[in-house]
């Protein structure tokens, strides 16, 4: 169905947001997802919307800035976010899914969605007309030449990893205990699992992961091919494996994913050393992720070396972590702050492939491009977010960095103009006022809608 509808490659975030978003301005959408015909070496189902990393969309709080682009994202009508709502589990402030409850609700969704028809093959070639490339961080290799011929330009590649889920019941609770930083959970005894650590459990541990066997990466480099480039060094600095962090100075796992901030030990009333969290990842409660903990640790080295966690001594792991290859373009020397491919007249690219990190990033991404493919289907001017609001900021910056060194980039204040002078000492207060100014830019561009108006 091409003619007077619109397409959409890929069904993850990005693509089942920017599919909604068209059929709900009634234009009809093809929406091609290549699982469970072809699969990843990360994803396990053939669910639309899968969370294959993390399953948190990051924080609530309104003065945080994914918290900034979650009210951005609900303003402007976000399926996926309001499916993340109804799919919540305990995780203090931030909004955090059983990823099986969300992605069957997206799926059912769409699924459901009139104007929606789901064709479940590998595009190999980007179709013609109208649509919205979303094809995700694992585009298969044919779809990605294809891009790569029509957009002239060398893709980048990054690595990123997955974080181990343990059973609940193999968490030893006389050692563990739950509790929120700051008390800051939904529920009175706390949102996460937490392990303490003394300084010698800690330099213990920190000394094994740094020294732990790790898959090569040269099996990595093989598998993608040749043409592997990483930013700065192998990894992309916003998702190093836990085991690099280790590497770099005692200290740096204690300062970053271990911190104790906000947290007592209730057996010695005292803050610890450090701290492991576990996240609820299944509204059963049955399943955790050891938050932050993302590895390219061999499957023994990982029971070996996280058993030595306090607390996780007898944990089963359901799932260890893993490596696998993301792929972004070079969105500054491809693509405008609508999203369009700059040399085309109606194609879209939304989602990690940009070079947007985070689920958040992901899902408003689509969604603005969404909005733009209807509007480019009825010839209407497409729609560029102000600066000042955390979607437009983002858009902006991965269309205007310097391509040399373009890293991916997820939403973050500094992204944001600069405040009136005198700007406020305190942190927190500029960050109130940033929210405060994004949410009144984004609601005096939406008069009126978003699609209907010129």
């Amino acid at each position: 169905m091409m003619g007077d509808g619109v397409w959409v490659v890929g069904g993850g975030l990005a693509g089942s947001e920017a599919a909604w978003q068209i059929a709900e301005a009634g234009v009809d959408v093809t929406l091609y997802e290549m699982r469970p015909q072809v699969q990843t070496g990360a994803h396990r189902t053939a669910g639309l919307a899968e969370l294959v990393c993390s399953n948190s969309l990051g924080s609530m709080l309104p003065d945080r800035a994914s918290g900034v682009l979650l009210a951005e994202s609900r303003q402007l009508g976000s399926l996926l976010v309001r499916e993340a709502q109804a799919s919540s589990v305990p995780a203090g402030g931030a909004l955090a899914v059983d990823r099986e409850v969300f992605s069957s609700r997206v799926t059912r969704a769409l699924e459901n969605h009139p104007r929606v028809t789901i064709v479940r093959q590998e595009m190999r070639t980007i179709p013609e007309g109208i649509g919205v490339l979303a094809s995700g961080p694992l585009t298969s290799p044919a779809l990605s030449q294809a891009l790569k011929e029509l957009a002239g330009a060398e893709h980048l590649y990054f690595f990123d990893a997955l974080s181990p889920i343990v059973e609940a019941d193999s968490v030893d609770s006389a050692i563990s205990f739950r509790a929120s930083r700051y008390g800051r959970g939904e529920s009175d005894d706390g949102d996460y699992l937490n392990c303490p650590m003394t300084r010698i459990e800690y330099e213990a541990f920190v000394t094994a992961l740094a020294t732990a066997e790790r898959i090569p990466l040269r099996e990595f480099e093989e598998a993608i091919g040749s043409g592997v480039r990483a930013g700065s060094g192998t990894f992309f600095e916003g998702c190093l494996p836990v085991e690099i962090l280790a590497g770099r100075e005692m200290s740096a796992l204690a300062y970053g994913p271990l911190r104790p901030v906000g947290l007592k030990d209730p057996r010695t009333g005292e803050r610890p050393h450090a701290v492991v969290q576990l996240r609820q990842d299944d509204l059963a409660g049955t399943l955790y992720n050891l938050v932050g903990f993302q590895t390219n640790l061999t499957y023994p080295e990982q029971q070996r070396v996280f058993r030595m966690i306090p607390g996780l001594e007898a944990a089963r792991f359901v799932r260890y972590g893993q490596m696998h290859r993301n792929t972004f373009i070079n969105s500054p020397a491809l693509l405008d702050p609508t999203l369009r491919l700059r040399q085309t007249e109606g194609l879209f690219v939304a989602g990690q492939i940009t070079g947007v990190e985070g689920y958040l990033g992901n899902i408003a991404t689509g969604l603005l491009a969404g909005l733009n493919a209807v509007r480019a289907q009825r010839g209407q001017p497409l729609l560029e977010l102000p600066r000042a609001t955390m979607l437009g900021a983002l858009c902006h910056y991965i269309c205007n960095a310097e391509p040399k060194v373009f890293q991916p980039m997820k939403a973050n204040f500094g992204l944001l103009p600069p405040l009136a002078e005198p700007r406020p000492r305190d942190r927190r207060v500029r960050q109130r006022l940033y929210a405060e100014r994004s949410a009144a830019a984004l609601s005096q561009f939406l008069e009126p809608s978003p699609v209907d108006c010129a």
